[in-house]
């Protein structure tokens, strides 16, 4: 059994990126020294996007002074609201040399090693990537193991199963609920969510108890529960709909009265494909997700940018996971634990421009 560690600086390059070979090497794998005399870092951070621009000043209209790439992890010493803004989400970091804008990087403070488990209470049980990144592995029917998906810092994912890995450690089997294949990752980079995590809140009421409202212009949400306001929740809905969509759904987020018809605590969202390519449009382990249109829009967590308050989504109304978990507990229908997803006629979704 291991302990519940914090990661140092050293064991997240060991251990994040231990299967990507030449990022580890690279610009992705990259975490610069502690400058001497420096006070600790206040937090750390990943690069969620291609590249990010590198500024002289907190201000977009300064000079650019480099670039980062993605899955690079970066200390961050000081955090700011610039005057400058972007109004929006006027957050910024400053780095070792020059500032970078939050919209696209994800914070990873909270980072650790977990226990292994020896067995597994169920056949399926949720559980959370708690290292910035783990490449997940597939072996063939040869015995080769292949790289597939770089499975993120709070995304969420339904283990299966354990065995030895290519290293010869225990590695989690997950399985992708949309795919219908395992992959494996590092059990230690995997921790099991306990049932409390996920059990219902405010449970017994009636129906028409608990309403959220959606306003696009103002990018927020907000949860009543018999008329009081209990949450308010900076999001990030769909970008407007320039031009026609290759597969007929828009990307702004449709406007009217919904309701909450299944809850998925764990989503693969994007195109559907089995790839290792990190560019490709593929979202496994969406954290907390509930649907509420049947062109599959869903209320639910987004560990890919941090830029809420600003539309970022392909319709879909993001939200911070740990507001997005709360939101997964309290709406209705209940979740069942143990089942990949519940189905029923839900907590009402209103949508305001």
């Amino acid at each position: 059994m291991h302990t519940n560690t914090p990661l140092s600086r050293r064991d997240f390059l060991k251990i994040g990126l231990l299967a990507l070979g030449s990022l580890a090497a690279g610009p992705g794998g990259f975490i610069p020294p502690l400058p001497d005399g420096e006070k600790l870092p206040v937090g750390m951070a990943r690069v969620a996007t291609a590249e990010v621009a590198l500024y002289q000043e907190p201000d977009l209209r300064s000079k650019r002074i480099g670039r980062l790439l993605r899955d690079q992890v970066i200390d961050l010493w000081e955090v700011v609201r610039s005057p400058a803004g972007p109004s929006r989400n006027p957050v910024w970091y400053r780095l070792d040399e020059g500032w970078v804008h939050s919209a696209l990087l994800q914070r990873v403070d909270q980072q650790h090693l977990n226990p292994v488990a020896s067995r597994l209470e169920s056949e399926l049980v949720p559980a959370e990537i708690t290292v910035p990144l783990s490449q997940s592995m597939r072996i063939d029917r040869n015995g080769n193991w292949n790289p597939v998906y770089r499975l993120y810092y709070q995304s969420l994912h339904w283990v299966a199963g354990i065995r030895p890995g290519p290293d010869g450690a225990p590695w989690y089997e997950l399985k992708d609920e949309r795919l219908l294949v395992k992959y494996c990752v590092p059990a230690e980079h995997v921790r099991l969510l306990k049932m409390e995590e996920y059990m219902p809140l405010s449970v017994g009421l009636p129906l028409d108890a608990k309403l959220i409202e959606v306003y696009i212009g103002e990018q927020m949400l907000r949860a009543y529960e018999e008329g009081k306001l209990v949450r308010e929740v900076r999001i990030s809905s769909g970008l407007p709909q320039f031009g026609e969509s290759p597969n007929g759904i828009l990307t702004d987020t449709p406007i009217g009265s919904f309701y909450v018809t299944s809850k998925w605590p764990v989503r693969h969202m994007g195109y559907g494909y089995l790839t290792s390519d990190p560019d490709a449009y593929e979202l496994p382990g969406v954290p907390w997700n509930m649907f509420f249109h049947e062109s599959g829009y869903a209320l639910h967590g987004a560990y890919w940018h941090n830029n809420f308050g600003s539309r970022m989504s392909h319709g879909c109304v993001n939200i911070p996971p740990s507001e997005s978990q709360w939101l997964f507990r309290w709406t209705d229908p209940i979740y069942i634990p143990g089942k990949i997803y519940t189905l029923g006629h839900g907590t009402t979704v209103n949508v305001y421009e």
